[in-house]
């Protein structure tokens, strides 16, 4: 019976809307996350306390406030959806919709857990490097990059964590539509109204435990990193 809820048809591409949106998120916020985190660093320019304390923006907001005004901006006559209308591309509604959501409110795990990191880097290494002939490119991949891969490895992780367990931001953009743009979460409430706690709890379960298997591979790549080092 477990199995039946789990890998039902309607389950099945929530799951597959749920993680694949979530693990595209805490790549992307992986990426820009530390982008963001060094320029806000290692660059000194006005409104840089400004921007620093908006990188908190999604913690404070409440996220079913998140995900109107996502919608309203996204949709075809939002600011951004008005952009990208004539070129045929939709935001809300979308799964495009739920990636957006959760790179926003997963970007400050990222750019919180590396921005110290990079604080503490000892800059005269990257000197050094630099005199003995390192390009920038190397300086980065030889000696940045391991001193900040397990600070990036945690950021996602705990984006993936927090995209994968999204509700409020979420399904205002998505549209929650079955098959297309319902969210796990969505489907765990929607079998909580129907009286069906069987099946919110079978869903539940499964999430609990993929949630947790992801988080144990990203936390054995964390150790291995150090190992490494």
């Amino acid at each position: 019976e477990f199995w039946r809820i789990v890998s039902g048809p309607r389950s099945a591409a929530a799951f597959r809307l749920t993680f694949a949106a979530a693990f595209c998120a805490a790549l992307i916020n992986a990426v820009f996350g530390f982008i963001v985190a060094w320029v806000l660093v290692r660059h000194r320019f006005p409104g840089r306390r400004l921007a620093d304390a908006l990188v908190d923006l999604p913690f404070a907001l409440p996220t079913s406030v998140a995900g109107i005004a996502l919608a309203a901006i996204c949709s075809p006559r939002g600011w951004v959806g008005a952009l990208l209308a004539p070129l045929g591309i939709r935001l809300a509604y979308t799964p495009a919709g739920v990636l957006v959501a959760l790179v926003f409110v997963g970007l400050p795990f990222t750019i919180r857990t590396v921005q110290p990191v990079i604080a503490d880097l000892d800059r005269e290494t990257e000197l050094a490097a630099a005199s003995l002939g390192a390009t920038p490119w190397q300086t980065f991949r030889r000696v940045i990059l391991p001193a900040v891969r397990p600070a990036i490895l945690t950021g996602f992780a705990l984006a993936f964590a927090r995209g994968a367990g999204e509700y409020g931001s979420v399904i205002f953009i998505a549209g929650n539509m079955p098959m297309k743009t319902e969210i796990v979460p969505l489907l765990i409430v929607t079998r909580l109204e129907e009286h069906d706690r069987r099946g919110a709890t079978a869903l539940a379960v499964a999430m609990l435990a993929a949630a947790f298997a992801m988080l144990l591979a990203i936390n054995s790549l964390q150790a291995w990193s150090r190992r490494r080092r």
